[in-house]
């Protein structure tokens, strides 16, 4: 595209219809996303990568309780039973699983429950 040539968005798309919840739903999501609803609905039109706002708040606050509860495993190492040992460590792996679905968007959710 040269300096001269400008590109600007006048093409319209046909309004669609659906029902009040699918509407909330997708308001939910635009929302949630820091985008309008038209642009939510383009860029999962044209399959685009849509990244949360919240994403990042969560994965550190994820990994604040990850190292919470790694120091709690390694302080409770000598003293604590076999079972809440195996219990720490399910924990780490739950929020280290956590976080990388996060990372991986919905889709890398649902891929890691089918794999489960």
């Amino acid at each position: 595209m040269s300096k001269s040539e400008s590109r600007n968005r006048t093409a319209l798309l046909p309004s669609i219809r659906c029902y009040p919840e699918e509407k909330e739903i997708i308001a939910t999501k635009a929302k949630a996303s820091g985008l309008s609803v038209g642009a939510y609905m383009l860029r999962s039109g044209l399959g685009r990568r849509i990244e949360s706002k919240c994403d990042t708040e969560m994965i550190m606050e994820l990994r604040r309780l990850g190292g919470l509860q790694k120091h709690l495993f390694n302080e409770g190492r000598g003293n604590v039973s076999e079972v809440f040992s195996k219990e720490y460590s399910e924990v780490l792996v739950a929020i280290k699983k956590a976080i990388i679905s996060i990372d991986l968007g919905i889709d890398g959710l649902a891929a890691e429950r089918d794999k489960a």
